[in-house]
């Protein structure tokens, strides 16, 4: 009967696998391509969690401007465009930091901003059971990054394509997300539906 909650649990568990690899397999990177000491991966893993209370205050700016639904695609496409700089560009520890603050300011956005867009979705009085399907699902599909990650690894020896293969959990979330009508499911769970 929600339809549009179920488009949205699909499109989060598949770009949410992807943010997870990539937050997981960064320091594997940063120590096994370019060699960088524990004590700088250790910084930059650092790093992310402090820039990431800014990056949510930024992407609730953005979401309170052009709706949570688009401020979450905004975020995809950072991810995507980040993969790519990651891909073609880091090879110091100083990029290693720049990719750090984007990963940063991108990880709270998209995080807090889908649960606050899957909230819309969900039928009153039974939030529980909607979020722990939100939570149990989540964990369900936690290897498909890794996965796909290992598999670009192992056949290209590279571990700059394998973070490029990552790309495919983005592109297909934001395919997903753009079918999501906010408006229309918030109504069809018997919710008020956001502002924008």
């Amino acid at each position: 009967r929600y339809r549009h909650t179920i488009i949205f649990l699909l499109a989060y568990l598949i770009y949410n696998d992807g943010i997870q690899t990539v937050i997981v397999l960064a320091a594997a990177f940063g120590q096994e391509e370019l060699k960088l000491p524990m004590a700088t991966i250790t910084s930059v893993i650092l790093l992310v969690q402090f820039v990431a209370f800014g990056g949510a205050m930024a992407f609730n700016w953005l979401a309170a401007r052009f709706g949570n639904r688009n401020a979450v695609m905004v975020g995809l496409a950072v991810w995507t465009v980040t993969l790519v700089y990651i891909y073609a560009l880091v090879s110091s520890e100083a990029q290693f930091y720049v990719m750090g603050v984007i990963v940063g300011l991108v990880l709270g956005g998209t995080q807090a901003l889908s649960r606050s867009l899957y909230s819309f979705l969900i039928p009153k009085g039974r939030e529980a059971e909607y979020f722990s399907l939100y939570e149990v699902s989540d964990k369900g599909t936690s290897w498909l990054g890794p996965l796909v990650f290992g598999l670009g690894l192992q056949l290209t020896g590279s571990y700059r394509v394998a973070i490029l293969s990552l790309i495919v959990f983005f592109a297909i979330g934001m395919a997903l997300l753009s079918q999501v009508d906010v408006r229309k499911g918030a109504v069809e769970a018997g919710n008020e539906p956001p502002a924008r």
